[in-house]
């Protein structure tokens, strides 16, 4: 293992605690920083492993229901249903007359099966949503233990150059010195 994955896998450590239980977040964190490979990934991805054919029929209906479109076609489609009992109430026998008893049935039977099928897809956004989340914090803790890696690296390296530049200055003393001792002589 070189010596920057050290340093990462160390403070990784310990600021993810060390001996403790672990979480499978952290643990695949520390497996990560130890192989050196990236983190990120696509959180849609991550969330549509595991999606089945009504999932997305779900997914759809609520796109669909949840449109301009489908409202300006539903308002039509209640303006015709209206206007044209309204229309043959006058004329002939409508088939739904006025207190529109069948369109109320409709409706509701159309508010029925859709709202669970919008919560369903609710239910969904907000499962793709945690997933997202907790991909987020495992790529900010990681970001976070590399930050401080590679600030604890350089205090080292910045350390280093003080000594030697004090390590010069000191020999650079030495020799003035040499040189005021021989000038003072000669």
């Amino acid at each position: 293992m070189n010596n920057p994955t050290r340093i990462a896998l160390d403070i990784a450590r310990r600021v993810l605690g060390e001996g403790g239980p672990r979480g499978t977040q952290h643990e695949n964190i520390l497996r990560h920083i130890d192989a050196r490979q990236p983190l990120s990934r696509d959180a849609n991805e991550l969330s549509s492993v595991a999606e089945s054919g009504w999932d997305r029929l779900a997914d759809s209906v609520a796109r669909v229901g949840g449109s301009w479109p489908f409202i300006g076609g539903f308002f039509l489609f209640l303006a015709l249903w209206v206007g044209g009992n309204t229309l043959l109430l006058a004329s002939a026998k409508p088939f739904d007359p006025y207190p529109f008893i069948f369109l109320n049935l409709i409706l509701s039977m159309l508010a029925a099966i859709q709202a669970p099928i919008i919560m369903m897809s609710q239910n969904r956004q907000a499962e793709k949503d945690r997933v997202a989340a907790a991909h987020d914090y495992e790529v900010n803790l990681r970001s976070e233990i590399e930050i401080l890696a590679m600030q604890q690296k350089l205090d080292r390296l910045r350390g280093e150059q003080h000594e030697l530049i004090l390590a010069r200055q000191a020999r650079m003393l030495e020799m003035l010195e040499a040189l005021l001792v021989k000038s003072e002589r000669g």
